[in-house]
Parts: structure tokens; sequence; C-alpha cells
């Protein structure tokens, strides 16, 4: 359903996307351009051989603090499942929030910063989410943080682009995180990304923000890119969104999320459970879960979006599953989708049927993800 115009909200560069050529659509209650003069296809494919910079000012930037980092993470491990005690400083990693029925509430990052952790979460569930942390961390101080913008740069091309403006960022691994000082201004860095490619997230005080994506656009190699290709990019990556591919009705076992979780807090653990929806995840790591988020590969040339059904026959039967995410993948050059299917039904190579305008086409079970990731490790 589209917002209504006056109750979106602005993203600190807004004009720069304008001046750009961006095609500006409401998205989680936020003007964010879905794409560029470019066009979605040729983004997709600049940024798989290059270098694409993506504005994510929208997402919700959150800092725990007000005790030592000890008692932070032994706090946030009450509501995440993942290992935060055992996070090194200036390390980063992936989590989400549980609820009592196993259900996630959201996806997210956070990061030991050494005084406090630094998170991420998602644009459409941070006032949730600000709620929730505060509900259930007494004692720690939640801070939204609302004075700086949040930049992606993402492809092969990051690494060089982003070491001439700051060398030291070329030193830098997967997921390590990092302050460094540009032009006088403090940026926060992180070797991390949605899109399968290597790159940097890079949180910058909105008064030099421009200054910065500027800097980063004077690059030849890098182009401006927008929601359309963003989506692409992280289909082909395998990669979830949530409220689609994750959400309230999901869990991390059916979602193929359980590498994010760490044995630390499996079952045997030293730090076994003590998170909301533990008893229903944790069984369902040691029994296997009933339905499996899997890739999808459709015959032919359409793609198939969210919300098709599935079935196991090419005639008549019972819905088995729905697809979450679907479209074209330009650097595959083919439809493909994610969706949920019966575990019995989801081995690589299984064929089920898509019911696409009244007609079922056949759809291919597939590892995910599409395209191999190229993070550096």
């Amino acid at each position: 359903m589209a917002e209504a115009q006056n109750d979106l909200k602005y993203l600190p560069l807004n004009d720069l996307h304008v001046e750009l050529g961006g095609k500006m659509v409401p998205f989680a209650g936020y003007s964010m351009p879905v794409q560029y003069p470019m066009g979605v296809m040729k983004e997709h494919l600049h940024c798989r051989a290059q270098a694409g910079l993506f504005d994510v000012s929208h997402m919700g930037q959150v800092i725990l603090r007000g005790c030592a980092y000890a008692e932070l993470a032994e706090a946030l491990e009450g509501i995440i499942p993942q290992d935060v005690v055992g996070l090194a400083e200036g390390r980063q990693r992936y989590g989400f929030f549980t609820e009592a029925e196993g259900g996630i509430l959201d996806d997210l990052m956070f990061a030991n910063r050494g005084d406090h952790i630094f998170m991420v979460v998602n644009a459409a569930c941070k006032a949730e989410d600000l709620a929730h942390m505060r509900a259930m961390l007494p004692g720690i101080e939640v801070v939204e943080i609302t004075d700086r913008a949040l930049l992606a740069l993402q492809g092969p091309q990051a690494e060089a682009v982003l070491a001439a403006l700051m060398p030291a960022t070329a030193d830098m691994n997967f997921m390590d995180v990092a302050v460094m000082d540009w032009d006088g201004a403090e940026l926060w860095i992180s070797r991390s990304g949605y899109t399968g490619e290597d790159g940097f997230e890079i949180s910058v005080p909105v008064a030099v923000a421009e200054a910065f994506a500027r800097a980063l656009l004077a690059d030849a190699r890098v182009a401006p890119i927008g929601l359309g290709a963003r989506d692409s990019l992280r289909l082909e990556g395998g990669l979830c969104l949530y409220g689609h591919d994750i959400d309230t009705s999901t869990t991390p076992v059916e979602a193929g999320l359980a590498w994010a979780i760490q044995k630390v807090r499996r079952s045997g653990g030293a730090r076994e459970g003590g998170f909301p929806g533990a008893v229903h995840i944790l069984e369902q790591m040691t029994n296997g879960a009933p339905r499996k988020r899997v890739g999808l590969r459709p015959e032919g040339r359409a793609p198939m979006r969210e919300g098709v059904e599935l079935f196991a026959s090419a005639e008549g039967g019972e819905l088995i599953g729905h697809i979450t995410s679907g479209g074209f993948g330009p650097t595959v050059e083919a439809p493909l989708a994610m969706g949920y299917v019966p575990a019995e039904m989801a081995a690589p190579g299984t064929v089920v049927y898509g019911e696409l305008r009244g007609k079922r086409v056949a759809v291919t079970v597939t590892k995910l993800p599409f395209t191999p990731a190229n993070f550096k490790r």
C-alpha cells in the first residue's frame, strides 16, 4: 500500500539523490531512491563488477551503554540467541531478536565497541526494537542515534575506493569494525553489507554526509544504487529481507539461519538457551524444522514474485508453501526466488510447482546463495 507523501521522512542526502536523478518512492516510512538513470539492471551489474553506493540512512542506529561491556553483553544475550559475551572488541556479528514461540522479531547487526555495543536494526522495526530493548534491558541505556547517516559501499572495487580516502580500511577483514577520521569527522566503519559482495557500511555525521558521499562518487568506479538493485543483489546472495522471508511466523531454523547461533548458546553449550523461544528453537536445531527456506529456480523466463503459491504437483493437490521473495537475477540471467517448502521437499533438485497466472510452472529447489559470496575473510 502506498504511503501518504506528507507522512514520509526524508534522508539526510535526499537533495543529492534528486540531483543524481533518483526516482524517489515510499519505503519503510521514508522517501527512498528506487533507481537512478542507469536503471536497476545496470546498477545491479555495476555493483557486482565495480562498486555501488547505497544510502541506508533509514536503518536504525542504536547504542547500548551504561555499564561495562561484559554486563551489556550478558544482558543482550537474554533477548538474542547469539554469543555476545565472546565477541571480541572491534568485531561485529549478525543476530536477531526472537519471541516466545521462536519467531523472529527483527534481524540486526551488533558490534563490540569496547565500552558500548553498536547496533543496526531494520527501518520498519526500529521503533518496536527500541521499545523492546528498553523494556527487556532494565538498567541499560538504549540510545537511538539520529545525527548520523549510514552509507554502504559494496562491490569488488569497494576496498580500493575507500582505501583511497582512508588507507587503513584496506586492512579490515569481514565483520571488523573501526572508528576512523575523514576530513576531521569521526566515521564508524564495518566491513560488511547485504549484497553478497565485499564492502563496507559507514556511519557518517549528517553534517559531512553529503561531502563524504560526493567524495566516493567522484571515483569513476562508484555508481549510486537504489532499492531495486539492492533487492535483486541480496536475493541473488540468498539473504533474507525482514517482513518477507523472515518474521514472527518463521523460526531461525526454518529460515536457514541456525548458523548464526553460536555453539555456546546451543544445547550443551556453556550458556545454552536463556533467550525468548529457546525451547522451540533448540528443539528444532536438534530434531529439525517442519519446513525450510530454500532457493527456487522457476522454469522459463518469467519471474515469480512474493506470494506465488507452491504445490507438489502440476495439477491438484494441497498448497505446500509460498514464495517470499522473487524476481529476475541479472547476474545469473534468469528468474530466481526464495520460499518455504516442507522439510521433506527441501533437497536441491526437488521439483515443485508455482501457480503463475492460472498455470502451474515447474520450479526447482536449489542451494543458496545463487551467486557465490565475495566477502574478504
